[in-house]
């Protein structure tokens, strides 16, 4: 099966969100959704995933899943404030916990805060499977960029988070806590055994060198003839990888986006005063 897929994309962090629909029916899926954030003076914004919220009614659909690929670093999740609209069920890899008990650490967030998951409505390890209406849906851990990522499969189409970019633009960075180059290669491997005619969809775009728009799909047999760091197999590519990750800046948003994303889409607890506060760790990122 194919399904229908709906790009938004966000301009303010690059990133790419869907809304998969079932071809034979009104249930879908939203993948990868934002809740804009203002650093500066601390505000939210929920005007990405409104406009998210406006299609699903404007196209008569029923939401089944939120899903995550991962744990953003680069923008919050809108997860809770869509659930809360449309209903569906958030989920995510189970490998969560991995990032709960490393950024809990960095962040110290004491005993109150839970570690094992509970936060998601559905943690997917390799394997699973699940279904948007009569349409399933694989699950594929691919982890690299961080330990928790998924590739999610739905019928002709994979959703790989920021595992592979467009062919143009290569793969995402692997130096986050538990990231890996080399694991990250497998990874890519795994996503290009799927049939040629598979569609990539990507979670960012940042518009390489000498290409005008913004592209968010290609295919595996594009990925496999065109990516530019997966020509020269699988130790070039992890030196490569590690010497251009040793040159990049943290995200923009890193501080905000963990705090949040590995919470479901949720702030911390207000304190005492009521108001929610965002943590800034010195010196630990």
């Amino acid at each position: 099966m194919s399904p229908e897929v709906k790009a938004f994309f966000d301009d303010a962090t690059n990133t790419v969100s869907y809304v998969v629909k079932d071809p034979q029916g009104r249930k879908c899926a939203i993948i990868d959704s934002v809740l804009d954030f203002d650093y500066a003076s601390g505000n939210t914004d929920t005007s990405s995933a409104d406009a998210l919220i406006d299609y699903v009614g404007a196209e008569g659909l029923e939401v089944e899943w939120v899903l995550e690929s991962h744990v953003h670093a680069d923008h919050l999740s809108a997860a809770p404030y869509l659930q809360d609209r449309l209903g569906g069920k958030i989920g995510i890899g189970d490998r969560i916990t991995v990032i709960q008990d490393v950024f809990g650490k960095v962040f110290n967030e004491g005993t109150e805060f839970q570690r094992d998951g509970s936060q998601f409505d559905q943690l997917f390890k390799e394997g699973d499977s699940f279904h948007i209406g009569q349409m399933r849906g694989e699950v594929l851990h691919t982890p690299g960029h961080t330990p928790a990522c998924l590739t999610y499969v739905i019928g002709d189409a994979a959703f790989v988070g920021d595992t592979l970019f467009m062919p143009d633009f290569g793969t995402a960075r692997c130096d986050f806590p538990g990231g890996s180059a080399e694991d990250l290669y497998n990874s890519i491997q795994k996503i290009l055994s799927l049939p040629d005619e598979t569609r990539i969809f990507v979670g960012h775009d940042y518009k390489a060198p000498g290409r005008e728009d913004f592209a968010w799909e290609s295919t595996v047999g594009e990925q496999k003839a065109k990516n530019v760091h997966l020509m020269d197999g699988a130790k070039a590519f992890v030196e490569m990888r590690e010497a251009r990750d040793a040159t990049l800046a943290m995200p923009r948003l890193i501080v905000p986006s963990l705090q949040v994303n590995m919470r479901a889409g949720q702030m911390p607890e207000p304190e005492d005063n009521g108001v929610t506060y965002l943590k800034v760790p010195v010196n630990k990122l």
